[in-house]
Formats: C-alpha cells, sequence, structure tokens
C-alpha cells in the first residue's frame, strides 16, 4: 500500500466506483470519489496527489470537462490524467493543450492505467532545478549541454538538443505536435509539423538502439510524442 492520494471527478457513480475498487486493489488506498462541482472544492482542500477528470463531467454552471480542467489548471500543479470515451484525435489533443498530463481512452484496462499514475507522478517527483536526466543508460546533462548513451557522448544540433531536453524535462507526459514545435522553434512553427518529424526521426537515429522501433521517443498516433521513463 502506498500513501498516494487520488482525487476522481466523475458523474457515473458506477463506474467511478468500479475505478476506485480498482485503484484500490492496485494499492491506492487514498482514493477520494466526487462529482463536477464538489470536485473543485475537494480539490482545493484536499490538495491531491493526482486527479483523474471524467472528460464528460458536467459542473453544475453548464461547465464541461474541459472547462473543469482549464480551472483546475489555474492553480493546481500535480498530474491530472484525463480520461474520456471519445477518441477524436481533436478532444485528446484540446485536453493536453489544455494542461492534462495524459490522456485515457475508455474502456481501459487496469495496468495501463497503473502505468500512466506512475509516469505521472514519477515525472512530478523529479528533483526542480536538477541538473542531470538519466534514463536506462542515456544521460542529459543541464548545466554542461551533454547528451551521453551508455557513457559515449553524443553530437547534437542545438535544436536536437532543445528538443531532447523538453521530452527529458517532460518524462512520461505525451507532448503535442504544436506544444513541441512552439515551446523549440516558436508560436510562427505551430503548423509546421514536418519539421518535428525531421527532427525526431533524427533524434531516434542518434538514441535509440534500432529507430525503427524506439524505446525512448513513442509516437502518440495523430497527437503527439511521449519520452518513455
Amino acid at each position: 500500500m502506498n500513501n498516494v492520494e487520488i482525487l476522481l471527478i466523475d458523474e457515473e457513480w458506477q463506474v467511478t466506483n468500479q475505478l476506485q475498487a480498482a485503484l484500490q486493489s492496485g494499492g491506492y488506498r487514498n482514493v477520494r470519489i466526487s462529482g463536477a462541482d464538489e470536485g473543485l472544492k475537494t480539490a482545493v482542500l484536499l490538495r491531491p496527489d493526482l486527479i483523474l477528470l471524467d472528460l464528460g463531467s458536467k459542473g453544475g454552471a453548464g461547465e464541461n470537462g474541459l472547462q473543469i480542467l482549464m480551472r483546475i489548471r489555474e492553480w493546481y500543479r500535480k498530474p491530472v490524467i484525463v480520461v474520456s470515451s471519445s477518441s477524436e484525435e481533436e478532444d485528446i489533443v484540446r485536453a493536453l493543450d489544455e494542461g492534462a498530463n495524459d490522456y485515457l481512452v475508455k474502456p481501459f484496462r487496469g495496468g495501463e492505467l497503473f502505468a500512466r499514475i506512475r509516469s505521472a507522478l514519477r515525472s512530478t517527483n523529479m528533483p526542480q532545478g536538477d541538473p542531470l536526466i538519466q534514463c536506462r543508460g542515456l544521460e542529459i546533462d543541464l548545466s554542461s549541454r551533454t547528451v551521453k548513451v551508455n557513457d559515449e557522448i553524443l553530437k547534437l544540433t542545438a535544436t536536437q538538443y532543445d528538443l531532447l531536453t523538453l521530452f527529458g524535462k517532460n518524462e512520461g507526459k505525451t507532448l503535442t505536435h504544436q506544444y513541441l514545435l512552439r515551446e523549440v522553434w516558436g508560436p510562427d512553427y505551430v503548423e509546421q509539423t514536418q519539421y518535428l518529424r525531421v527532427f525526431i526521426a533524427q533524434l531516434r537515429k542518434k538514441i535509440e538502439k534500432n529507430a525503427d522501433r524506439p524505446e525512448y521517443i513513442i509516437t502518440e498516433s495523430g497527437v503527439g510524442y511521449r519520452f518513455v521513463p
């Protein structure tokens, strides 16, 4: 059993109760469930370690799940994982752009949910300002701007380094195409997805054992990419 506090915000009580039971059987005993309006108040009082938000939730003022997410993100800095029955690319991208750490499409397996929760919590618990990012043989030294794979220094361009560092700082989080383009190239390039594909391919050739079967930078089809810890 662990002491992680999780808040479930969902209006479908039967589904939420099942999810709560699944989480508790997986060792997450401190799980609170709430509707949309109460959930916002509970989040302020409880300050949970992670929020699971159903995008179909409706607030009393007619707010939809996306608007609730935006309200939460006005002050809450810990992980928010959105769950939804919608697999539409537009819905996924919008939720991630508005601050969700991850997006799970219903129905999903318990093992997948647990893995996403562990990944989101790990990225939050990374020491702030730590100049060294390490992941399975890959090492990014922010102080010296050097990158190593199995202790071998790689030669990266400035843009390749900036892109890889952005992934490292957002370990486990799905980053949309638009977010990556805006952060690395600037707001004028948010539609230039070809830029991103080219640089992702270049990075994979340098850091992956097999660029065709990447282990570090995983494609989230139609949405973006995720750096797997």
